[in-house]
């Protein structure tokens, strides 16, 4: 005090205004803290139950776990595992076994006798042993005559069905083994190779087993082709795009080498109903979704409402908005406003859409009575009113102002109730994605097991084998015989659906 005393006016001003300066600066250096400690709260408080994070990602280090899930039993219910009465599932009794052995005692006796020259007092004991036969490669020579007709024609005998123009090679069977572990189980090529060896004893090289991708997609291009066309026209088709690593791991030309490494090489897009799965390796941009938004495509589109589907250029779709996204994005709300009751009323309502919907579907119905329906939209369009109200949106330019969490979906909701809840008067349409995610799984699976696909061609190979075969066991046929059959020349073709 003693010091400031001494100081001029002129001094006491030039000093108040510093400090007023580095107040200021500051206060703008903990504005930028605080900001970013909200922004680095809200990336550990995403989870699977808030977000569309997998629930892989859910036991990250520092991550919040998501809370006790919806379907949480109460306290008294039913207990885990088998319930009392209901039906046991274990290996039967065949009444037609495909052999019978008669097993007899060996040895002597007590007495010293042979027990081979006792007599036969009839059968005991049965027992059933259900069992696979130890598998080894065999080689096959064909030897294919040819032979003369009286007119003086010759013919020769064709080679076997699968067998190639060289002298040697491998089985149909073999082959089909190599496509379905890589596909249908996520192998890496040289496992599959190693494992085939062990269980057969033939030693495919690894160039031979990734090549048989390449066969197996090329002799099922017309299934390809059918599926693609049978998508067109479906009532509703659910739609979903993943990350995916595919490619060189060396960036482009002209990129930085941090950045092309974090960002994603491709995107594995697909197009699904229950019956149908269909693939599309690209980029997650306007020229792919162009490709990929069929152009005569008629039935309804099921999204996660990424912008690009709404691009005009894309087409004029009919739109479901994916439900199940809708109520994880509803659950963050809940938790960023946990004193608020709107995020848990349109949760309530959509979840009771969802199941008056159900329950009208398996009853053979075309749309959800009214009088079931009415009642939970009215209930749907105060919850959104009451979130409008209590988040308010910040003025400013759309597309660079950063608005509350939930104020955007708020709007979507209100702005697209139409999209929303199409489902519930028309019960043709699904109200989530929730089968293209089942279908777009594997893709993430693969990538865990199996990590980069260095070559986009064999990536499209495997995809295009993958939608095949997702879509015969939707039929109910067997994969493995699927990727035979179309190898032997003989492809599966999905039947045209009957007109109703």
């Amino acid at each position: 005090m003693s010091d400031l005393g001494g100081l001029s006016r002129e001094e006491l001003i030039a000093l108040v205004t510093a400090q007023a300066e580095e107040i200021a600066t500051l206060r703008a250096v903990n504005a930028g803290l605080a900001a970013r400690l909200e922004r680095l709260e809200r990336l550990v408080s995403r989870n699977s139950a808030n977000s569309s994070m997998p629930p892989s990602k859910d036991g990250e280090p520092g991550r919040t776990a998501p809370g006790e899930p919806i379907t949480k039993r109460p306290a008294g219910g039913r207990k885990r595992g088998k319930q009392p009465g209901a039906a046991g599932a274990s290996l039967g009794w065949r009444p037609d076994p495909d052999e019978r052995v008669d097993r007899f005692p060996e040895g002597r006796c007590d007495c010293g006798a042979e027990l081979g020259g006792a007599t036969d007092l009839g059968v005991s004991d049965r027992f059933q042993q259900t069992e696979i036969p130890l598998v080894s490669a065999t080689t096959t020579q064909y030897e294919q005559h040819t032979v003369r007709c009286g007119c003086g024609r010759e013919h020769t005998a064709a080679r076997p069905d699968g067998a190639g123009a060289g002298r040697v090679g491998y089985g149909p069977n073999l082959r089909a083994w190599c496509v379905y572990l890589m596909v249908a189980h996520a192998l890496p090529v040289h496992r599959c190779a190693a494992l085939l060896e062990s269980l057969t004893g033939a030693t495919p090289s690894v160039g031979f087993v990734h090549a048989t991708l390449t066969q197996a997609a090329a002799a099922m291009e017309q299934t390809d082709q059918q599926i693609r066309t049978l998508i067109t026209l479906a009532d509703a088709v659910c739609c979903d795009e993943t990350p995916i690593r595919v490619g060189p791991r060396t960036p482009e030309q002209g990129k930085g080498r941090k950045k092309a490494r974090k960002k994603a090489d491709k995107y594995l897009l697909v197009a699904c109903t229950e019956s149908y799965t269909w693939y599309m390796l690209g980029d997650r941009d306007l020229p792919t979704f162009k490709a990929f938004i069929l152009a005569d495509l008629t039935g309804v589109v099921v999204h996660d409402r990424y912008s690009l589907y709404d691009h005009p250029e894309v087409g004029n779709l009919t739109h479901q908005l994916c439900c199940q996204h809708i109520l994880r994005d509803l659950e963050d709300a809940a938790q960023t406003y946990p004193d608020a009751d709107w995020p848990t009323q349109v949760q309530d309502t959509l979840r009771g859409l969802i199941h008056q919907a159900n329950l009208a579907r398996d009853a053979g119905e075309a749309t959800t009575p009214a009088h079931l329906s009415d009642r939970l939209i009215s209930l749907f369009r105060h919850g959104v009113r009451v979130g409008l109200s209590q988040v308010r949106r910040i003025p400013g330019p759309r597309s660079r102002t950063k608005q509350p969490v939930g104020r955007t979906l708020l709007e979507v909701l209100r702005d697209r109730e139409d999209d929303v809840l199409r489902f519930v008067g028309d019960l043709r349409v699904p109200p989530t994605s929730n089968q293209a995610e089942r279908d777009v799984r594997p893709a993430k699976t693969q990538q865990n097991t199996s990590g980069r696909l260095t070559s986009e061609a064999r990536t499209r190979d495997r995809y295009r084998i993958r939608g095949v075969i997702s879509t015969a066991a939707k039929h109910g046929l067997d994969q493995l015989t699927v990727i035979r059959d179309a190898l032997t020349g003989r492809p599966w073709i999905p039947p045209l659906p009957v007109p109703t």
